[in-house]
C-alpha cells in the first residue's frame, strides 16, 4: 500500500506556529512523520507548541524564535535548521497579521506593517530557504498561505492592507513557481476562507456572522478545525511534485460565486 502524505524525516519549517492555523497544519505534517520547526516572535509559545507535538505524535522539533520582517534573523533561521538537520524539505509560510478600519482611516504604519510582514516577511523566508537549502538540493516544498482575501474584496471588515498583502503572496507565488520550478522546488498558495481557531471562535458564532455565512458562503459555515489540513499535506507531499504555481481557496466556496 502506498503512504501518498507520508513525511518521515522530512524538515519542515512552520512559521507563524504559535497558535491558531499554524499550530493546525504542523499538527498534521507531525502526523505523517515530519520533524518540526515552530517559528513565530513568542519563544514561551512555540516551545509549549514544540513540547506538544513530541509528546503527541513522537516527532523532532526545533522550536526557533524568529521575527520574519528581521533579515538577519531569518538567515539565522535557516543556518540553525540546516546546522541540526543538514536540510530543509517544507516551509509553510503562515505568519501574518491584519489591519481593519476603513481604508480612508488606514494609516502609512499599518499598510506597511501589513506589507512588511505578510508579503516582505513571506519573500524573507522563501528566499533564504531556496537559497540555502532548497535550491542546493534539487528539492523542496514552499506552501504560502494567502487567503480568500487575496483573490477578492469583502464588504464585512474593510482590511485593504491584508488584501493588497495577500493579493501580492498570491502572485508572488507564481512568480517563485515559474523561477525555481526548473529546480524541484514547487511553490504554491492555500487560500482559507473563514476559520476556527481560539482568536476567531468569538466573532465566527456571533449571530450576525452566522447569518452573513448563509448569504455569502455556499456551504454556510465556517471552516472546522482540521479542515486545513489536508490541502497542507497534499502540497507538502511528493505525491503533488507536478502541482505548481497554484493557489487553492480552502473557503466553502466563497469565490466561486
Amino acid at each position: 500500500m502506498k503512504e501518498y502524505f507520508d513525511l518521515k524525516g522530512q524538515v519542515a519549517i512552520v512559521t507563524g506556529c504559535s497558535t491558531g492555523l499554524g499550530v493546525q497544519m504542523a499538527k498534521a505534517l507531525a502526523n505523517q512523520g515530519a520533524i518540526i520547526i515552530p517559528v513565530a516572535r513568542r519563544q514561551e509559545k512555540i516551545e509549549a507548541v514544540a513540547k506538544e507535538l513530541t509528546e503527541e505524535y513522537g516527532v523532532e522539533t526545533l522550536p526557533i524564535r524568529c521575527d520574519i520582517t528581521d533579515t538577519e534573523a531569518v538567515e539565522s533561521l535557516i543556518d540553525k535548521v540546516l546546522e541540526k538537520f543538514g536540510k530543509i524539505d517544507i516551509v509553510i509560510n503562515n505568519a501574518g497579521t491584519g489591519a481593519v478600519a476603513p481604508a480612508e482611516d488606514i494609516t502609512d504604519d499599518q499598510f506597511s506593517d501589513e506589507i512588511n510582514i505578510d508579503l516582505f516577511g513571506t519573500f524573507k523566508v522563501a528566499r533564504a530557504a531556496a537559497k540555502k537549502a532548497m535550491i542546493p538540493a534539487g528539492y523542496g516544498r514552499i506552501i504560502n498561505i494567502a487567503s480568500m482575501y487575496g483573490l477578492v474584496g469583502n464588504k464585512i471588515a474593510p482590511a485593504s492592507p491584508y488584501h493588497a498583502a495577500k493579493g501580492g503572496v498570491v502572485n508572488l507565488t507564481r512568480a517563485l513557481a515559474a523561477e525555481w520550478g526548473k529546480l524541484g522546488i514547487t511553490v504554491n498558495a492555500i487560500c482559507p476562507g473563514y476559520f476556527w481557531t481560539p482568536l476567531t471562535k468569538e466573532t465566527l458564532d456571533s449571530e450576525w456572522f452566522q447569518e452573513y455565512a448563509k448569504a455569502s458562503i455556499p456551504m454556510e459555515r465556517y471552516g472546522r478545525e482540521g479542515e486545513l489540513d489536508t490541502t497542507a499535506l497534499f502540497l507538502a507531499s511528493k505525491a503533488s511534485g507536478y502541482v505548481n504555481g497554484v493557489m487553492i481557496p480552502v473557503d466553502g466556496g466563497y469565490t466561486c460565486v
